[in-house]
């Protein structure tokens, strides 16, 4: 019997991935899978197998996800920041990519018995409504709003947030290793900004980038922990029985306006860090430009 979990992490290349992959070797088994084996930072990675998850002929890599108790999906299509659209085509059809990964995982997951599935989402699922909380004219956004997005990125991530929904109630799914139809357990975590520099790109004294950024932000110590609870929290099951959360993955700051509530509630989550704190010196410096200005 094995002693420790396995876990399949995709997008093992990239940069989120990479802050969190370190923590989790320690105590599972890792497979990790990319199209490519070389990070951003021209680091090869050579335990990363290969393998293209859009691919629709999910028996090429079904075996990467047998015996796995979770998979983890980092893995994306294109470019993450809304604002960089090389041309609304091509915007359109990377996130449609994207779409189908995340259906080939959620399906290749079920045929292989894997219990979860913990996705990497993002706080643009519900962007539409981040100008009215900057506004003053709504103060914070919970996971159970509606999502709604301007953008084909923010669209993308509702819409395996939803595909996520539809595997966890199970009633119209395939079939899993064992020929039962069975509800696939996930967990949508909207990522906010898992960097360390966010206030250094705001306009100095522009208190409005200035808030977006202290609430976005995500310490790697916080992405471990919210990851890992994901993981492993033994019952994630919805108020109608439905193994099915949205958690946003921001720290604990004072200037959150997404809610936690429930992370804490049902996962335990603590967040350690608070950017407030983490970058109160910096802060200040936005805060006296402000004040001059």
């Amino acid at each position: 019997m094995r002693s420790r979990k396995k876990l399949l992490i995709t997008g093992a290349a990239g940069k989120v991935a990479g802050m969190v992959i370190g923590a989790l070797e320690k105590d599972y088994d890792l497979v990790l899978v990319d199209v490519r084996k070389a990070t951003a930072d021209g680091q090869t990675l050579s335990a990363i197998r290969l393998v293209d998850l859009v691919n629709k002929d999910r028996d090429s890599y079904r075996h990467h996800f047998e015996g796995c108790d979770a998979v983890v999906h980092f893995g994306f299509v294109g470019d993450s920041n809304p604002n960089n659209t090389p041309s609304p085509d091509q915007r359109f059809s990377d996130e449609m990519a994207n779409v189908q990964m995340a259906y080939n995982i959620y399906l290749t997951s079920l045929e292989a018995g894997v219990r979860r599935v913990v996705m990497a989402s993002s706080n643009h699922a519900a962007d539409y409504f981040e100008p009215a909380i900057l506004d003053n004219q709504l103060d914070v956004l919970d996971p159970d709003l509606r999502a709604l997005s301007d953008n084909y990125y923010g669209w993308a991530k509702e819409s395996y947030e939803h595909l996520g929904f539809v595997f966890a109630v199970g009633r119209q799914v395939a079939a899993d290793n064992n020929g039962r139809l069975r509800p696939l357990e996930n967990v949508q975590l909207r990522i906010g900004g898992p960097r360390e520099n966010d206030l250094d790109e705001c306009t100095l004294g522009d208190m409005r980038t200035v808030r977006r950024a202290l609430a976005a932000y995500l310490s790697e110590r916080d992405l471990v922990q919210l990851v890992t609870k994901s993981i492993e929290a033994p019952d994630i099951r919805d108020d109608n029985g439905v193994p099915f959360q949205i958690f946003y993955g921001i720290s604990g700051n004072s200037h959150a306006y997404w809610s936690i509530a429930n992370a804490r509630r049902i996962i335990g989550y603590e967040p350690q860090d608070n950017s407030e704190f983490r970058f109160s010196d910096r802060l200040a410096e936005h805060i006296r430009a402000y004040k001059a200005s």
